[in-house]
């Protein structure tokens, strides 16, 4: 089948192993010093290794791969955590409690429609803005989200593993038609979030616009982790 899949310049690789490391489905390894994409099968085309590359010796290509097979991968996954190497003891959840009153938490929500797909191109909310660019997840897993990354954001939020979508154009021609201050991404730790980044990249480069971006990621722990 025709499809997306990852494409590694082996002349700009410089075996430092960050894309082997950030690819979660093990599609990458490290073979005499160079990455190398050895289970195409196991490569879902969302690209989380693509920001991680720090000479840009990644990118996209189409062409015929066999089809991403995700009951291999979280096979090799399971085989993986069974092994007594790769056994740990996860840590207690860490206790919430949920105040009284949910009025007693302030929205901090400046903006609708809120989705990327929804967001108007142009609208006088998003000329000189902060944005707040968040996978859909983030929102659950870091308990103080509202205050501590919407608070004077315009937020969109998306997930491109759900929407089977690539941002990137979308971003991009909101970035070209308004005056954004800045943006923070904030994203899982896990392989989909890494296809949403990588849009906002993309999307800010197409821009020909110079923003600052802060990427923070954030553990299913609600740690933050960058």
């Amino acid at each position: 089948m025709i499809r997306k899949i990852i494409k590694i310049d082996e002349a700009k690789c410089n075996g430092c192993g960050a894309c082997a490391t950030a690819c979660h489905e093990g599609a990458i390894e490290m073979i005499d010093g160079k990455a190398k994409l050895t289970k195409e099968n196991y490569c879902d085309g969302l690209g989380d290794c693509l920001p991680a590359c720090p000479t840009g010796a990644i990118t996209f290509e189409e062409r015929e791969a066999p089809a991403y097979d995700e009951a291999a991968v979280l096979a090799a996954k399971a085989k993986s955590a069974a092994s007594p190497c790769h056994m740990q003891t996860a840590a207690p959840a860490p206790v919430m409690t949920m105040p009284g009153n949910s009025d007693s938490v302030p929205n901090m929500l400046a903006n609708w429609p809120v989705q990327i797909k929804l967001m108007p191109v142009q609208a006088p909310y998003l000329d000189g803005a902060d944005l707040l660019i968040a996978a859909d997840c983030t929102a659950y897993a870091y308990g103080s989200f509202h205050s501590d990354f919407m608070r004077g954001r315009v937020t969109l939020i998306g997930c491109p593993k759900l929407d089977a979508v690539d941002y990137a154009e979308k971003l991009g021609a909101i970035l070209k038609a308004n005056d954004v201050r800045s943006i923070t991404l904030t994203r899982m730790q896990v392989p989909c979030c890494g296809g949403l980044e990588n849009a906002v990249r993309r999307a800010l480069a197409d821009s020909g616009k110079t923003i600052p971006l802060k990427v923070v990621i954030i553990a299913g722990d609600g740690r933050i982790l960058q």
